[in-house]
């Protein structure tokens, strides 16, 4: 397999790898607009050359747009393989990658978001213990915080306060999301439709800064739905979802 980085200079003509064919398409115009202004806070985006989902995406702790205190560590946004990619060993390439290019950066480990059982849109914890990554935090909603040093004494990763007692003090449907995820652009109007339509108290907080997200209520800022003031759920929600959701 080979592999190529996205970059300011070519983002315009590669695809990006997402579950989305055309590449006119909003949510990946959305993606690529989000990518294009990280470039510069040293996010790297390495992918197949073969269209498909087969990328890792990767950038400086500290500039990271999540509630996490990771000093010289590298976050991992996404490592996707999936499809007819997967069983191929292409995982460990693309984390390889990332591993050799953080030591190069002096970066002290790796540190990126899983749970303890596989969820949609983050990490496969058992992948990633087999890596050797271990659990260095976990939030009061199971979402946990992983990490791989590169030398010995490491100061662990944590979350922020903000993001360990994910919670709002606000009634109602309340979604924190960004540009990171390419689905927001076209899923979240659909279940802002769907709750003016039935009346549903529904507020959408759209993240556009990674101070923003840093300071969030959450430890996943791509995209956390909350109901009275409590955590539901970071998978994006679909028109069928969201139904299935409200019918509950």
């Amino acid at each position: 397999m080979e592999y190529i980085q996205v970059t300011s200079d070519n983002i315009e003509k590669e695809h990006i790898c997402c579950a989305i064919a055309k590449n006119n398409d909003v949510q990946i115009s959305s993606k690529k607009t989000w990518l294009s202004k990280r470039f510069e806070d040293g996010l790297v985006f390495l992918k197949s050359t073969e269209r498909g989902k087969c990328f890792i995406e990767y950038i400086p702790a500290e500039n990271a747009w999540n509630p996490i205190s990771a000093e010289e560590y590298m976050h991992i946004d996404c490592l996707w393989v999936a499809g007819s990619f997967k069983g191929h060993g292409y995982s460990s390439d693309l984390l390889n990658a990332c591993i050799e290019d953080s030591k190069n950066k002096g970066k002290k480990g790796l540190c990126i978001l899983a749970s303890a059982k596989k969820k949609s849109f983050l990490a496969d914890p058992k992948f990633l213990k087999y890596k050797g990554f271990q659990v260095c935090d976990e939030a009061d909603n199971g979402i946990q915080l992983w990490y791989l040093p590169f030398v010995e004494n490491a100061t662990l990763p944590q979350f922020k306060e903000c993001a360990k007692h994910p919670y709002t003090n606000e009634k109602g449907y309340v979604l924190y999301y960004s540009s990171q995820c390419p689905f927001n652009a076209k899923y979240v109007p659909v279940i802002e439709k769907i709750a003016k339509e039935q009346a549903i108290q529904f507020k959408t907080i759209h993240l556009q800064s990674k101070e923003e997200a840093q300071n969030a209520p959450t430890p996943i800022t791509t995209y956390a739905l909350f109901l009275d003031g409590n955590y539901i759920t970071n998978e994006v929600m679909n028109e069928k979802r969201f139904l299935k959701l409200l019918e509950k």
